[in-house]
């Protein structure tokens, strides 16, 4: 008997649309949970993985045990913020397993028998190092920093300050790279995570000020510091005064560092103060470091289209 070629081309139609509805949806973390991921699981694909298995990728693993034998090695107040932020920290340990497999890759790759000998963490430094090489700081750069941070330096000269502020500028754009690499890690290596686990987990890591604030509908500007600090302290009056001048129109919020490590290391913060500016969407729209005089937050504040 013979077969039609229309009926050859619609058993290969049905076969087709067998397959594809055989095959699961893929869906991205940060579809999901937009903002949870502040590293390497930005871009993780969400998962059934087996119990205890709370991350996979073809060289690395991150189960249950690993996380709380982690939580563990720290001071009990640090345990208790911790386990509110259990998928922070299984993200940094990730980022640590997933760098030295591809820092090693890359040096065998490039032929790096200088490397051959030298421990996980010098491989990983050689491979930042190859990530940054192209990175650099202009005068326009360094005198941008300077005009924005001016009473931070006590009153010295650009001049006085000159080399000493374009290394900070430089470790700080390098910084900047480095995040962006670690967080773009997913787009280059297949990584799963435990979708019931981060079900549970993104409840908890917004039980913070800066997460609900970001969730209020409304714009934030938070800044992350301490006490003691010159800049930061400087930085108070100004922050009580926008807190009042713009009550119900914009969330006002000082975070400190030293009594929130966990939140402060989420949100990428290296030095203080840093502040952070949402939307009312509650995503990061800009960052700043340093002392910021009250009119510069205010025209940021414009542009964002709040309106007093």
């Amino acid at each position: 008997m013979k077969t039609s070629k229309i009926a050859i081309a619609m058993l290969i139609i049905s076969l087709t649309c067998i397959a594809l509805a055989g095959e699961p949806n893929t869906i991205m973390l940060n579809e999901k949970y937009p903002g949870l991921a502040s590293g390497c699981l930005t871009y993780a694909k969400l998962a059934e993985l087996p119990a205890g298995i709370l991350l996979k990728s073809p060289d690395v693993n991150v189960t249950a045990s690993d996380a709380n034998e982690q939580i563990a090695k720290n001071p009990k107040e640090v345990q208790e913020q911790l386990k509110k932020n259990e998928f922070f920290l299984v993200e940094q340990i990730a980022t640590g397993k997933l760098l030295i497999v591809i820092a090693k890759k890359d040096a065998a790759d490039s032929n790096r028998t200088d490397l051959k000998n030298k421990s996980d963490n010098e491989i990983v430094q050689a491979y930042f190092e190859k990530v940054t090489k192209s990175v650099s700081v202009t005068d326009a750069d360094v005198n941008q920093f300077y005009q924005e941070n001016k009473d931070a330096c006590g009153g010295a000269s650009l001049d006085a300050m000159k080399d000493q502020l374009k290394q900070y500028v430089l470790d700080q754009k390098k910084q900047l790279a480095v995040t962006e690499h670690i967080k773009t890690l997913g787009k280059r290596l297949p990584i799963e995570v435990s979708s019931s686990w981060v079900k549970a987990q993104a409840v908890l890591a917004k039980d913070n000020p800066v997460d609900k604030a970001r969730a209020s509908g409304k714009p934030s500007v938070v800044d992350f510091g301490a006490t003691g600090c010159r800049p930061c302290d400087m930085m108070a009056p100004i922050l009580a005064t926008l807190k009042e001048k713009y009550a119900g129109k914009v969330n006002v919020l000082f975070v400190h560092v030293k009594e929130q490590e966990i939140l402060a290391s989420r949100y990428g913060v290296q030095s203080i103060p840093i502040q952070v500016f949402f939307d009312k969407d509650g995503k990061e729209i800009f960052r700043h470091s340093g002392f910021y005089p009250q009119a510069e937050i205010e025209k940021k504040l414009v542009e964002m289209g709040v309106k007093l």
